[in-house]
């Protein structure tokens, strides 16, 4: 009887060493944050390192929770952006690439195109202009059209001229997010849902391993370099491992209506108006989801909170930091009218549909109805500047946690479309940066 209980206390302490040993799981590399460009990214350096053990880690229970599962779902061609300049690449480059993906995974989409419009004749010069920096960013089939062609292709719709994107496209991007997450773990990747980082430190003992992240929930994961693509939060989750706080995060909500379903007929493609450099932002459009319902939006309104939905969402200690950085503080002076505006609109609905008016003029308020909201993470400099470029940053000199961890603190609009081709980018500059 002694002899087999001790054989048993003997089995028992070592079975426990074990446990402690694997509970807490060790990576190769671990990438931090469940939304696209997180996603994306693990996907493709797993795709690149098919014997590494990479692991994603995610706070929400469920993938694209936020800016990825709560946007426009449009697949943009990349008109806007200065020729030559990484974004105009990226969104051409991911947009093919996109297309492929949606096809070889049989992703729901519609190449249902994009007219921006031009209602006045002092917009017409910078439609020319977009019209020319599309074709030297390489979009396929952009074409320029007079008021009547506009209307061969959108009969409600009226203006000037119009430029015509036939390659602008609409898909659930929160289910393409959930397509490269289940893709990566086909390939063998791990994922951890419900891990809210708050801490990373050197791990004990463990030369290999060197970083530890730890969640809210004591919760720990050991990596030998570590990727965050943390969207709302990247500024808070870049700090924990000494980088700066600029470039700050300050959340915009960005509000929909929905065009009732009898007057979808009303709307077939994306109809956007011509930017204007006065004002921060892009302006409301009208866009078709790929669920058949048509959208009308988004303004532009603070958010009282990162993930702030709606007027009731509110974290005083976010809201706070928001308005004791002195970027927004020169940013809200410079825009003061164009927030007020915003706002006034947000709580008029009228007023809101006579923005899209002057496309569809047969619209009206009572053919439209509350929709839904997302958050845009807007990167800022201290100068109240809009950063528009992707933002990387780590701190080298920081000892293990900071030579081993890379942050990505900006992945600008059109991060969605871009997606393929910002992860591609990642794993280059995670190959250059950790000789992986």
């Amino acid at each position: 009887m002694n002899k087999l209980f001790n054989i048993t206390h003997k089995n028992f302490n070592t079975v426990a060493r074990y446990h402690n040993v694997a509970q807490i799981p060790k990576y190769d590399l671990v990438v931090i944050g469940g939304g696209i460009v997180g996603a994306a990214s693990a996907r493709e350096l797993k795709i690149r390192h098919p014997t590494c053990k990479i692991g994603l880690l995610e706070k929400e229970s469920g993938y694209a929770c936020h800016q990825s599962g709560n946007n426009s779902g449009v697949v943009h061609a990349g008109i806007y952006y200065k020729p030559g300049s990484l974004k105009a690449k990226l969104c051409v480059e991911g947009l093919r690439l996109a297309y492929t993906y949606f096809d070889e995974k049989r992703i729901k989409y519609s190449k249902c195109g994009k007219l921006i419009v031009a209602t006045e004749q002092s917009e017409v010069s910078r439609l020319l202009d977009l019209y020319d920096r599309g074709i030297q960013n390489g979009v396929q089939d952009l074409k320029l059209l007079d008021g009547k062609e506009l209307k061969e292709i959108e009969p409600y719709s009226k203006g000037i001229q119009a430029l015509w994107s036939p390659h602008t496209g609409i898909v659930n991007w929160g289910e393409v997010t959930k397509s490269y997450v289940q893709d990566f773990e086909e390939r063998g990747g791990k994922t951890h849902l419900d891990f809210n980082v708050n801490q990373f430190y050197e791990s004990k003992d463990d030369a290999e391993y060197p970083v530890t992240i730890s969640n809210s929930l004591d919760k720990q994961v050991q990596a030998k370099y570590v990727l965050t693509c943390c969207g709302l939060h990247s500024d808070t989750v870049a700090v924990l491992t000494g980088c700066p706080e600029e470039p700050k995060i300050i959340p915009f909500r960005g509000e929909y209506l929905y065009i009732k379903k009898e007057k979808s007929n009303l709307v077939k493609a994306n109809i956007y108006p011509v930017p204007d450099p006065r004002f921060p932002f892009l302006g409301v459009h009208l866009t078709p989801r790929i669920d058949g319902r048509i959208i009308v939006g988004p303004n532009a309104i603070l958010a009282f909170c990162k993930e702030g939905y709606r007027w009731g969402d509110i974290n005083m200690k976010e809201l706070k930091e928001i308005a004791e950085f002195s970027g927004f503080r020169k940013m809200a002076m410079k825009y003061a009218g164009f927030g007020l505006k915003e706002m006034i609109r947000s709580a008029i609905m009228p007023l809101q549909v006579m923005q899209v008016q002057k496309y569809i003029q047969e619209l009206t308020t009572s053919d439209v109805e509350m929709g839904p909201a997302g958050v845009r993470a807007q990167a800022m400099g201290k100068d109240g500047t809009l950063i528009e470029d992707f933002v990387f940053d780590s701190k080298p000199s920081s000892g293990a946690i900071g030579s081993r961890v890379l942050h990505c603190r900006n992945a600008p609009s059109p991060g969605a479309t871009s997606s393929l081709a910002i992860a591609k980018m990642i794993a280059d500059k995670m190959k250059d940066e950790f000789k992986l």
